[in-house]
């Protein structure tokens, strides 16, 4: 986890620091980072593969209100970008809301409904539980076409999309991306697809398996996935009612 923040760094380290008697704080952290140049500047991209001007049915916002208490309540999907010297490839990926992990992903070279279904295929075969389930998107054609929406009811998964292009709405995904993007190296252009794929692999693993996440409490997703005994921290948005998910 190359560029993890600090205070992530903080809590995997503070052990060790007790274990041979060091005396530093988080804030302490900060300044060590600092002063040996080792704070990450964030690097900011944007590429648009969401098509939401298009005839296929749209349906409604059913997340708004919901609040999150165990794992496959709320699966949300979303699609970026990465590059190689070749060409960009896509990733798409479905995470669960509330244990923040990654249930399903597909690196393709395209943005077919195919390719996404495949993220869908995988999420749906490794879930754990038979409770009420909605998956969450934007109105990009691929979550709107016939295959995946029946897909999706087939699967006893009801269907929620965003309404007003707001971040917000989708943030747990924006954010994911995120977090694979500038803290794992995904940002990256990569020699060749081979690269590209062993590393995603690998970054998923370690984000699963080993990130603690501010919104658990600095658990783990896989653990919490699992267990489901977290509250997730959430804030509300200025000049707004509604919960929004914190950064994770």
């Amino acid at each position: 986890m190359p560029k993890i923040g600090t205070r992530k760094l903080y809590v995997l380290l503070k052990n060790d620091f007790d274990k041979e008697k060091l005396h530093v704080g988080r804030d302490q952290l900060f300044k060590i980072l600092r002063s040996n140049y080792l704070l990450i500047p964030r690097i900011h991209r944007y590429f648009k593969t969401t098509n939401s001007r298009h005839w296929m049915k749209k349906y409604p916002n059913i997340i708004k209100e919901k609040e999150l208490k165990c794992s496959e309540k709320v699966w949300v999907a979303d699609i970026t970008y990465l590059k190689t010297k070749e060409k960009n490839y896509y990733l798409h990926l479905i995470t669960d809301a509330y244990s923040k992990k990654i249930v399903g992903y597909e690196l393709s070279d395209n943005l077919q409904t195919s390719s996404t279904l495949k993220a869908l295929k995988q999420a749906i075969k490794n879930r754990l539980y038979k409770h009420s389930l909605i998956h969450h998107s934007d109105r990009g054609l691929q979550y709107c076409s016939k295959e995946y929406t029946e897909m999706l009811k087939k699967s006893d998964i009801l269907i929620s999309m965003t309404e007003n292009s707001d971040p917000y709405e989708n943030a747990v995904a924006e954010r994911v991306n995120g977090i694979l993007k500038y803290e794992f190296g995904l940002i990256d252009t990569f020699e060749d697809f081979k690269n590209l794929s062993q590393q995603l692999k690998q970054s998923i693993y370690y984000y699963n398996n080993w990130r603690p996440h501010f919104s658990l409490n600095y658990n783990i997703p896989s653990q919490v996935h699992i267990k489901n005994n977290v509250k997730l921290k959430t804030y509300k948005k200025q000049n707004q009612n509604r919960k929004i998910p914190t950064l994770i």
